[in-house]
């Protein structure tokens, strides 16, 4: 069976390799992340520069830039993006200056995707504060690996884009989240969300979680946030 297209992270990839950055990109891709693809450092530092990004996969022997200039500025920055770096670089002395560096994981190359998809999984539960596959919210609760929502144990039936608001919501529990965040988080270059469609998938969430307690709140000009469970 085909896996379900479920837009979940937006990723910055940067990878100089076409063969191993084409085979990442299309495996996120297909495990429902939208991945901005770049093949050198500058334009790597460019695209962090500009937009805003949930995980960076970041190659160290990238050309024009190096990785490891490219974290290096990001933190000089104060950006605290999770950085996943990949390299074939392998000595100890390699893995405890990418670390010492900024980076949030060493993976050496080459890798299973598998586990770089599980690696990334475990970052971002980490930077948003979580240390399971499962976010509980009352009598709500999402799997982030098997990608299912259900209450007090029944399947609710989302579509993927609404799975994916629903998860950031989850994620950022009680913060307001801009509708333009949203709209980063479901986007990858080559595709278009509008604010519009945003509103959409919250009515939409709204109708099928506000039976069972489970309620989306409307800052008006800000966005929207879970309110606290009971």
């Amino acid at each position: 069976m085909a896996r379900e297209e479920v837009t979940r992270l937006r990723i910055l990839l940067a990878e100089d390799d076409p063969l191993l950055g084409d085979a990442i990109a299309k495996h996120l891709g297909h495990g429902g992340h939208a991945v901005d693809w770049v093949r050198d450092g500058a334009t790597a530092d460019a695209a962090l520069r500009a937009q805003t990004f949930d995980l960076v996969v970041l190659d160290l022997g990238l050309p024009r830039t190096s990785g490891r200039d490219v974290l290096k500025r990001m933190r000089d920055r104060a950006l605290a993006t999770p950085v996943l770096i990949i390299t074939a670089a392998d000595a100890i002395a390699d893995r405890v200056a990418g670390l010492d560096a900024g980076a949030d994981d060493y993976l050496v190359k080459p890798f299973a995707l598998a586990e770089l998809e599980a690696r990334i999984r475990a970052l971002i539960r980490r930077s948003n504060g979580h240390d399971r596959n499962l976010l509980v919210h009352g009598h709500l609760a999402f799997d982030t690996a098997a990608r299912t929502a259900t209450i007090r144990g029944e399947v609710v039936d989302l579509s993927s884009r609404e799975l994916a608001v629903l998860e950031l919501l989850l994620l950022r529990s009680g913060r307001v989240i801009a509708k333009e965040q949203f709209v980063e988080h479901l986007c990858g270059w080559d595709q278009d969300v509008t604010a519009n469609a945003i509103e959409v998938y919250v009515h939409r969430l709204r109708r099928k979680l506000e039976p069972a307690g489970v309620h989306v709140q409307t800052v008006r000009g800000l966005g929207y946030y879970l309110s606290r469970a009971a």
